[in-house]
C-alpha cells in the first residue's frame, strides 16, 4: 500500500523567504516559530491566534501538522537557532 502524500495548503518554503525555512504562506512566520509557541511556551492554537490576529486558526493547525510530520528536522532547526542566539548573546554581552 502506497503512503498518501499529505498536502499543506497554508505552508510554503521559498529560498527568498527566511532562507527556505517553511513559513505560513504569504507571511514570514516560520513553522518553527509556531511550534515553539505551542510546544515550548505552551500556548494553545487560540492563544497563538490572539497573539497574531492576522492568522486564521486553520493556518496555525496546518503549521503544527507540518511540524509534527517533520519534527526531527524542525527540532534540529530550533536547536540550531537557540545555539545561535546564545552565542550572539555572549558576543554582545562581552562587548558592553
Amino acid at each position: 500500500m502506497q503512503k498518501a502524500k499529505v498536502n499543506h495548503p497554508y505552508i510554503e518554503a521559498d529560498e527568498k523567504i527566511c532562507g527556505s525555512s517553511p513559513v505560513i504562506k504569504g507571511t514570514r512566520m516560520r513553522v518553527v516559530d509556531i511550534a515553539v509557541e505551542y510546544e515550548y511556551l505552551n500556548h494553545t492554537p487560540d492563544e497563538i491566534i490572539n497573539a497574531h490576529p492576522h492568522f486564521k486558526l486553520e493556518q496555525v493547525h496546518d503549521a503544527l501538522s507540518y511540524y509534527y510530520e517533520n519534527k526531527k528536522e524542525l527540532d534540529e532547526k530550533i536547536k540550531s537557532d537557540k545555539q545561535f542566539i546564545q552565542k550572539l548573546s555572549k558576543t554582545l554581552g562581552a562587548g558592553r
